[in-house]
């Protein structure tokens, strides 16, 4: 990891990342790919960030767009953080090397373009399904396996989400 930099030196374009990522690989390092939304940055995401790192050299975010992260259907009021204060936050963590934003409805171009030798979901999802169609699968999976590489899941916090802390902020 990159010490002394700021944290918005983290977030990176797509073309600048695979750039980054072959020389990473070039190095022997292996690089681990995860993505989601990251609203209200909390011990949840925070704990699963580390998580994520230990299972390689380098971690790599994608962080959803604002117009991605309304067409998951998260609520009207989401994202609550726009998109550019969400990746600045998840860069500026430890144990991330560098944040992508993206802006499809899944980070399928994002995984094809940069080729992660580990790709990550939380415990919610099934490294193991291959059904596309199931709400488990991981996409992604199929591709960073034929390449190679592995998928992994991490166990969510108990009690830690986003939508519930925004429920009870909601509630005052």
């Amino acid at each position: 990891m990159v010490q002394n930099r700021k944290a918005d030196d983290g977030v990176v374009g797509l073309e600048a990342l695979v750039a980054q990522c072959v020389s990473w690989r070039s190095e022997g390092r292996k690089v681990v790919f995860t993505n989601g939304v990251f609203d209200l940055l909390h011990r949840g995401h925070v704990t699963y960030l580390e998580a994520a790192g230990a299972l390689g050299d380098v971690l790599v975010v994608g962080v959803n767009d604002d117009a991605s992260v309304r067409r998951l259907g998260k609520g009207e009021d989401r994202p609550i953080v726009p998109e550019d204060d969400r990746a600045l936050l998840v860069s500026a963590l430890r144990c991330v090397d560098a944040v992508v934003l993206f802006g499809g409805d899944t980070p399928l171009d994002v995984i094809r373009a940069l080729e992660p030798d580990v790709l990550v979901k939380g415990g919610d999802y099934d490294a193991d399904c291959a059904d596309g169609s199931d709400p488990r699968y991981i996409v992604g999976s199929a591709e960073v396996r034929t390449l190679g590489g592995t998928v992994a899941t991490i166990d969510l916090v108990p009690g830690r989400s986003t939508t519930a802390l925004a429920a009870k902020l909601k509630k005052g």
